[in-house]
């Protein structure tokens, strides 16, 4: 049985109908390519006959009927909602308000509000979810919510669209294409994205619970990393605009990489996958759900979407801005440190993070 770094059990206590017997495991890696079945409330108490729950692959329907179609659905339906407010508002940033929003309803949906519809009370399904599936529902939670909370604050400061978007708008029929160009688009890498933190949950009477503590550590270590990295750029940034200072922002963790924010977001992702590997839940289809978000970081939004902006409007009408810009990126990577970084005292600020929050989690969970 697992053990928290206290002494006491890590293994969460299950309601009344759902006992869930721990004790001498067979070693587990089905979902990576095994035959071995972990235990779930159904089969329990034939984990050691042959008795073996169905693995989940690329090709199999079923995640395609209960997690996919669902998800696309939900994403879609709700990226029609923000197109129309979009094209109503003249504003494209709709849309991002939509992306943290919609990944954190469709968790929550997942896990919680399609038991509640079967009826359930809200108290009754937060219950069924072991510590595990709790603290991937909150990282998530978190992630999404101090990124909303981002992108709708400076939205509604500015006053306007995002800059980033004016050069698309002055396209023949924009608005007409957006929806199956813009937005649709945005809603399928959704779809993608949220899968570790969906299919987990829609995989009926599988639990997690945390087999192998030094890669549930990790996960904690690399979700805390990513999300102090993520939270430490926006509000550094912040504070070089409120200063007024003019040029690059190339202090704190901005001076790791030109865009540390995109950085700590793709390790955030990348911890659930590391999360579920950890339960032995890990599907080989889960895997696009970190890689469609690099993907998505790095080419088609974000770093990419970010960088062709800059340099439009700064060759343009700040030539000064523009020469500082091409020197950053000469000094920088865009995304991954140098390893020249491993003298910059933010790289070890960020791991400490890491590290405190294994510490924190290790002890609430403990003490809980």
């Amino acid at each position: 049985m697992a053990s928290g770094w206290f002494g006491k059990s890590s293994e969460p206590a299950r309601p009344p109908d759902v006992q869930i017997q721990v004790a001498d495991r067979e070693p587990k890696n089905f979902y990576l390519g095994s035959n071995n079945s972990r235990p779930t409330s159904e089969n329990v108490d034939t984990y050691h006959s042959k008795t073996h729950v169905h693995s989940v692959s690329l090709f199999d329907v079923g995640i395609f009927k209960d997690t996919l179609a669902p998800s696309l659905g939900l994403h879609s339906g709700l990226a029609v909602i923000a197109w129309g407010a979009a094209r109503y508002t003249g504003r494209v940033e709709a849309k991002d308000w939509l992306w943290p929003s919609s990944q954190v309803a469709n968790a929550w949906w997942s896990a919680v509000g399609r038991r509640v519809f079967h009826g359930f009370t809200l108290s009754q399904a937060l219950k069924r979810l072991s510590w595990h599936e709790r603290l991937i529902l909150t990282g998530v939670t978190l992630w999404g919510g101090r990124l909303f909370y981002r992108i709708a604050s400076r939205s509604l400061k500015r006053g306007k669209d995002d800059p980033r978007y004016d050069e698309a708008k002055k396209e023949e029929n924009f608005w007409n294409k957006s929806l199956l160009t813009t937005f649709i688009p945005e809603a399928f890498f959704q779809m993608i994205i949220s899968l570790p933190f969906t299919a987990p949950f829609r995989h009926e009477g599988a639990v997690m619970m945390g087999y192998h503590p030094v890669v549930q550590m990790i996960a904690v270590g690399m979700f805390a990393s990513g999300f102090a990295l993520e939270t430490l750029a926006d509000y550094q940034l912040d504070q070089f605009k409120s200063e007024g200072r003019s040029g690059m922002m190339k202090e704190g963790v901005w001076s790791l990489v030109r865009h540390p924010n995109y950085l700590g977001d793709a390790f955030v992702h990348l911890s659930f996958i590391v999360l579920l590997y950890g339960s032995d839940m890990l599907a080989p289809i889960e895997l696009l759900g970190p890689l469609a978000n690099y993907l998505f970081l790095r080419y088609f939004g974000g770093d990419k979407e970010n960088e062709q902006s800059q340099t439009r409007r700064y060759s343009t009408s700040n030539p000064d801005k523009f020469a500082e810009l091409e020197k950053f990126r000469s000094e920088k990577n865009s995304f991954w440190p140098a390893a020249k970084e491993f003298g910059n005292k933010w790289l070890w600020i960020v791991l400490g993070c890491g590290a405190m929050g294994v510490f924190v989690e290790e002890g609430w969970r403990t003490f809980h």
